[in-house]
């Protein structure tokens, strides 16, 4: 059960994410440039993308992949409103994990964010694991996101 919620989060996910090709793919974040499985950062662009718009949104976990966290959407002052996203995996082993870190006020230009990607095996044997995989894990209020699990 546990394997099917994954898929279907990976499936929301690529329906979700746009812009994730190779052209748009940048180094990683700051906060996770020293990380391992750190795949770089790419654009993303919510379900409710606002164009043209300068948003500004919160992280719950920062860059964590061990960490399911939600990215809420706030007013330059960290007041929520009410938009938000989970981290999701696109693949058995890929995660997007947003950033930068916890409770950061920080601005999207055209409602276009960047996150990071990992390769979850890679980031689980750097920190001593066997393997790891990506898996769906709850982060409220997001409906769903997801997070490396080490083994």
């Amino acid at each position: 059960m546990v394997r099917l919620f994954s898929v279907l989060i990976a499936v929301f996910a690529l329906i979700s994410i746009s812009g994730c090709g190779s052209e748009d793919d940048h180094a990683p974040s700051s906060g996770a440039k020293d990380m391992p499985g750190a795949l770089g950062t790419f654009e993303f662009k919510p379900k409710d993308w606002k164009k043209g718009e300068l948003t500004y949104w919160t992280d719950t976990d920062g860059v964590d992949p061990g960490v399911a966290g939600c990215h809420l959407g706030t007013d330059k002052d960290g007041k929520t409103n009410g938009r938000m996203f989970g981290e999701a995996c696109l693949s058995e082993t890929e995660l997007v994990e947003s950033n930068p870190g916890k409770d950061v006020v920080h601005s999207h230009t055209d409602d276009t964010g960047h996150p990071d990607k990992f390769d979850c095996n890679a980031w689980c044997v750097g920190k001593g694991s066997a393997k790891g995989i990506c898996q769906a894990a709850p982060a409220p209020p997001c409906e769903a996101s997801a997070k490396c699990v080490c083994e």
